[in-house]
């Protein structure tokens, strides 16, 4: 086998000499701090039950997709889960992505053209950026929910507009941030948006199954999906499968089969993993118990961390995600192992993921955490820490 170049190797010692070398962790039985799936539903023997069930109730005895959707990969529980997903979104639209990645990489290839412009939170997802890094638009990121800084950004835009210069202005950010876990305000976003004839744009991935009393999300509980020119809808997280789905108008829909390479050019989903979507959609309308135990987990940890003394090291958040800043890879790494060494899977977020002197340990909260394993967990936190 033929060794690694010499420039790459360099760049795998590199990140070995700043303990930030990433590795494939081994599967492990600690209480979850580290997963995304809130609700539980990736677990959940009901589901996996039903899904079974449907497939064989509708004759779908077919291990793969057989190719595109645009070829033969096209099955029609593709059909019904969409339009299942656009009911429950009040959306005029819905199309399914095979993941989360290839939604953002395939709408902000395609859908920004040459001259047109966008302005992305500087903390959006790595998948909105190398989906804008694939895009002929000029784009410009603002700071972080700060949308004084972006309305700055706009007026330059206004500008050139007022000189009979007409283009096209995306505005991107996430309804939660994957690591902070906070949210930016929402309305006053939309309504920037409004003011200067702007496509607001928002990733939704860690808001399904958290937010809105059906776990719709943070765009639809504020009563915004009207507001918003397309909304991605990611499906490893709160759903617990896989895949995503790009929502918006049918021209939207319409477009994104012709031109995202990244849904064009690869195989389908699965059946069997369609109709899981499709099973977890209709849970979440169904059941509202893991939801309500979710949020009140959410507010127990809060007042929890408050209690320890714990709040400063946190960045704010009403979201599942709580993250507690502890700076340098070697120390965040060092509290994250005793955590672990404990009984709790909390994992160590290490530069250069965020920037440096901002590496943190976060957790997960979920529908099945206990308030005792809460209170424990935060407990030898204050013990390491202080």
């Amino acid at each position: 086998m033929k060794n690694l170049p010499k420039s790459l190797t360099q760049k795998l010692q590199q990140r070995e000499q700043n303990n930030a070398l990433r590795k494939l962790p081994v599967s492990n039985n600690l209480i979850d701090f580290a997963s995304n799936d809130y609700l539980g539903f990736a677990r959940s023997q009901e589901i996996f039950n039903q899904t079974h069930n449907y497939l064989i109730e509708n004759n779908l005895k077919i291990n793969g997709a057989t190719g595109s959707r645009l070829i033969s990969g096209n099955h029609n529980l593709y059909q019904i889960t969409e339009d299942f997903i656009a009911n429950f979104h009040q959306s005029e639209a819905a199309l399914i992505f095979n993941s989360g990645y290839d939604a953002n990489v395939g709408f902000f290839s395609s859908v920004p053209q040459r001259n047109d412009v966008i302005f992305y939170d500087e903390l959006c997802h790595a998948s909105i950026r190398d989906g804008i890094l694939m895009s002929n638009a000029k784009s410009y990121k603002f700071e972080h929910n700060d949308f004084e800084d972006l309305e700055k950004r706009l007026n330059v835009c206004r500008t050139e507009r007022s000189r009979g210069v007409f283009f096209e202005i995306y505005i991107v950010t996430e309804s939660v941030f994957s690591m902070d876990g906070d949210t930016p305000n929402l309305e006053e976003l939309a309504t920037l948006c409004e003011k200067h004839n702007c496509n607001l744009v928002i990733d939704e991935a860690h808001a399904l199954g958290v937010f809105g009393d059906y776990g719709q999300g943070l765009v639809q509980s504020q009563g915004l999906q009207n507001k918003v020119f397309a909304t991605i809808m990611t499906f490893g997280k709160g759903l617990g499968c896989h895949g995503a789905a790009i929502l918006g108008s049918q021209q939207l829909k319409n477009y994104l089969v012709n031109f995202a390479r990244s849904f064009i050019y690869t195989t389908g989903l699965s059946p069997h993993s369609v109709a899981t979507i499709l099973i977890a959609y209709q849970h979440l309308e169904a059941e509202k118990e893991a939801i309500q135990n979710l949020k009140k987990n959410i507010q127990f940890f809060n007042q929890e961390k408050m209690q320890l003394g714990l709040k400063p090291l946190f960045v704010y958040s009403k979201s599942a995600i709580q993250c507690a800043i502890i700076p340098g890879n070697e120390k965040v790494k060092s509290i994250a192992t005793k955590l672990q060494e404990n009984g709790f899977d909390v994992k160590a977020i290490l530069s250069p993921t965020v920037p440096e002197g901002q590496e943190r340990l976060r957790f997960c909260l979920h529908s099945y955490n206990s308030e005792n394993e809460i209170s424990e967990v935060l407990q030898l936190l204050s013990s390491f820490v202080f």
